[in-house]
């Protein structure tokens, strides 16, 4: 699990880059994303990732797979993979918000 979310008091000095990503619905539109939180699970790692000019909108989750020394956003096309993924990213925002 991600250990630390950058914000604007966090008080960690890191700069924050954030790192857009331009995804393309099934209708054809253009949605600037950013990652927002990341956890790893079984051994691989998950960005969650929201609609930068709608944060209202539902979260989308990526397995990030790393392509040499780049890493790359993959869809998870597996149900099972899916459906574990969704239960711990749901644990994950269950235990925040009881905290």
């Amino acid at each position: 699990m991600s250990e630390h979310q950058h914000g604007d008091n966090c008080g960690c000095g890191d700069e924050h880059e954030e790192d857009v990503f331009i995804l393309t619905d099934e209708d054809g539109n253009e949605h600037e994303m950013v990652i927002v939180y990341t956890f790893e699970t079984k051994e691989k790692t998950y960005a969650v990732l929201l609609d930068r000019n709608d944060p209202e909108a539902d979260s989308i989750i990526f397995r990030v797979d790393e392509d040499g020394e780049d890493a790359v956003l993959v869809n998870i096309e597996d149900d099972a993979e899916w459906e574990h993924v969704t239960a711990v990213y749901e644990e994950i925002v269950e235990s925040e918000s009881q905290a």
